[in-house]
């Protein structure tokens, strides 16, 4: 699979994602993982950043009010139409470009940091954007970045419940299947069922990486690791959100942070 056939993919699932999502359905992100990602981020205020594969621009937005200069980047012109609404009708500064994470078209030395939100296990070649992002980062500028966890979110994952329907371990295959272009089919669980039925699913094209290649890859493009996370939701936030009681088990997320020297 290639960057064009991830585009269609995305393009295909952008219209359904931006509505539901704003519409709150997106749990896992609001509820836990944004949070905790956005805890994780150093000071960015009156910082350049890059906010690759930013969708409808609810993460870029929300690293914008921390008062950082961003730009986000996307593949799907959908996502970025909305996205470009939203900040004709609430100004924050931000510029959207359409755009492939693969061939990042900045100058080099462009920015004190980039942001990646999910978007890097649907990228097909993350080598080269790992690389295509030392270029464009200043020297001493950091890449902070979310994916599924790879130990725990394998091509194939099943929550193991009792009988109450609580959440008590997790059973994982696959892990080493590093596949590409796995193309996974499901909707925002939180949507109503009835409603639900009547959607078309996503079509997520995955590139699934294990732990050792994910790190090799970020060390190949000569950035350095400095901090690694894996959120779990709160005894609040999971009696407040049932749906994320999982990360509770094992992690579903896991954010990196790496500099470049």
């Amino acid at each position: 699979m290639n960057a064009n056939d991830v585009a269609a993919h995305w393009e295909s699932n952008a219209e359904t994602w931006t509505i539901y999502s704003r519409a709150g359905y997106d749990k896992y992100r609001d509820a836990l993982n944004t949070p905790a990602f956005l805890d994780m981020l150093p000071p960015v205020a009156n910082l350049a950043g890059l906010d690759l594969g930013c969708g409808e621009g609810s993460n870029t937005r929300a690293v914008a009010r921390l008062g950082a200069r961003m730009i986000g980047l996307d593949i799907a012109p959908t996502f970025i139409r909305y996205a470009r609404e939203t900040e004709t009708q609430a100004p924050l500064g931000i510029d959207y470009v359409l755009g492939d994470g693969q061939g990042i078209d900045f100058p080099e030395a462009s920015f004190d940091f980039v942001t990646a939100f999910m978007s890097m296990m649907d990228m097909a070649d993350q080598r080269k954007v790992l690389k295509g992002i030392h270029r464009v980062l200043k020297p001493g500028g950091f890449l902070q970045f979310s994916i599924l966890h790879p130990c725990f979110v394998p091509p194939t994952r099943r929550n193991i419940r009792n009988e109450a329907g609580e959440p008590v371990a997790v059973e994982i295959a696959d892990y080493f299947d590093e596949s590409d272009g796995r193309v996974e089919r499901w909707i925002f669980s939180s949507i109503p069922k009835e409603e639900r039925a009547t959607l078309t699913p996503f079509a997520i094209p995955r590139f699934h990486r294990t732990l050792s290649t994910w790190v090799s890859m970020i060390v190949e493009a000569g950035l350095t690791i400095e901090a690694f996370g894996e959120p779990m939701a709160s005894v609040e936030v999971a009696l407040a959100e049932p749906m994320v009681a999982d990360t509770r088990i094992a992690p579903i997320f896991l954010h990196i942070r790496a500099r470049k020297a």
